[in-house]
């Protein structure tokens, strides 16, 4: 099972990733900043939305 949390945390992820790509592959160190900073955002969100389902099935 898999909540909100989850899904949109690994959304971001991937976002990030090309986001990251693509501003590599363009030379736009502001545009590969982004997509790093939003690749950690969504590593993040996806860390809280995995400790709030271990609680919910712990309970």
């Amino acid at each position: 099972m898999v909540n909100k949390d989850q899904v949109r945390g690994v959304a971001k992820q991937v976002k990030g990733s090309v986001k990251k790509a693509a501003g590599k592959a363009t030379g736009n160190k502001q545009t590969q900043a982004e997509g790093t900073a939003e690749k950690i955002a969504g590593k993040v969100q996806k860390g809280y939305g995995d400790a709030k389902q271990r609680l919910k099935d712990s309970l």
